[in-house]
Parts: C-alpha cells; structure tokens; sequence
C-alpha cells in the first residue's frame, strides 16, 4: 500500500528552500557595490552585518567614508553598529555628510568635492569605500568629482561609472554637472 503525499508539505519545504536561498543571496551580497577604480575607491549602500569583514578582508578597505546626513544617522541603529566595528577592527572611518536634496539634485558643493579630494590624495587612506544609504546618487556624484580629478577618468567613462552606479541614464543637470567638475 502507497502512502499518499501531502501536497502541502511539498509547498512547506518548497518555501523553506526559497527563503534559505534568498537569505544566504542577502548575506553574501553588499547594496550596491561597485567597484570604482580596483585597490583605491569602491561605492556601496549602507553596509551591514559581516558586509563590513567581506569588504576589508575581499578587497583590503582602508577607510570607510559615510556620506551620509547627521538626520540619517538615527536610522536603525547603523551608525552605532558601524563606528563600533570600525573601532574593533582598525579600520579608519571618516564622516563627510552630504544632504539629500530631494527632489532636487544631491551634487557636492565645492568644500564637500576639496574635502574628498584629499582624503583621497593621502595613500594611507586607500582603498576608501565611499557610501551611503542607497549608494547610488551622492555617491556617484562624489565618486564622479574624483575620476575627473585625479582618478585618471575622462568625461565618458566618468558617464557611463556614473550611470552604472545609479542605475539609470543622466539627467540634463547631473550631465551639466559632470561637464562642469571636467572643466
């Protein structure tokens, strides 16, 4: 005699190994990561958990550079989480807040841009992974002001990092802002 299956404990274990995988997708895997210019700058959402030991054993960060408001700071309880572990594992950990100027633009005005400049000038500090909570506007913008700069980009590949770092074309203002910080 055949024993008959239930078909929702099917569905249970099928659900199971669904969360499993999306879990361990979530664990490996770091908002927004991009990588700049190999062993000097790499951009990222907020990291999280062990993003913070993946990003200094993986790629040997040196400095992590929150972008990020002093009113973003009370979100979840990440910035606490974040000076802690830069703290307990020697990475230096520079604050250099831009705000978020919604709806308009989040381009860094020109103290913001100086600032970042040297920060990266100083060897000591690379690689830097530059962030903030989404990853992708102020930090394109910040990550755009070096590689026109001093990163040996020109305006084009600058473009096309930019519009891979937020993930969708320029507007006519941040193409005019580009134009203007390869000036």
């Amino acid at each position: 005699m055949k024993k008959n299956k239930n078909p929702l404990l099917g569905w249970f274990w099928l659900a199971v190994i669904i969360l499993s995988i999306v879990s361990l997708v979530r664990h490996f895997h770091i908002k927004n990561f991009h990588i700049v210019k190999p062993d000097v700058l790499y951009t990222s959402g907020q990291p999280r958990g062990m993003d913070y030991t993946r990003l200094l054993y993986k790629y040997h960060i040196a400095t992590f550079l929150n972008i990020r408001s002093v009113a973003e700071h009370r979100e979840l309880n990440w910035h606490n989480e974040e000076i802690t572990w830069m703290r307990d594992n020697g990475a230096k950990y520079i604050e250099l807040p831009i705000e978020r100027n919604f709806p308009d633009d989040d381009f860094p005005d020109t103290e913001e841009s100086r600032k970042f400049l040297e920060i990266m000038s100083q060897s000591t500090n690379l690689p830097v992974l530059l962030h903030d909570s989404s990853g992708k506007k102020r930090v394109s913008y910040l990550a755009a002001v070096w590689m026109l700069k001093s990163g040996g980009f020109n305006l084009q590949q600058t473009i096309d990092k930019v519009q891979q770092i937020k993930g969708q074309p320029l507007t006519d203002r941040e193409m005019e802002f580009l134009q203007s910080v390869a000036k």
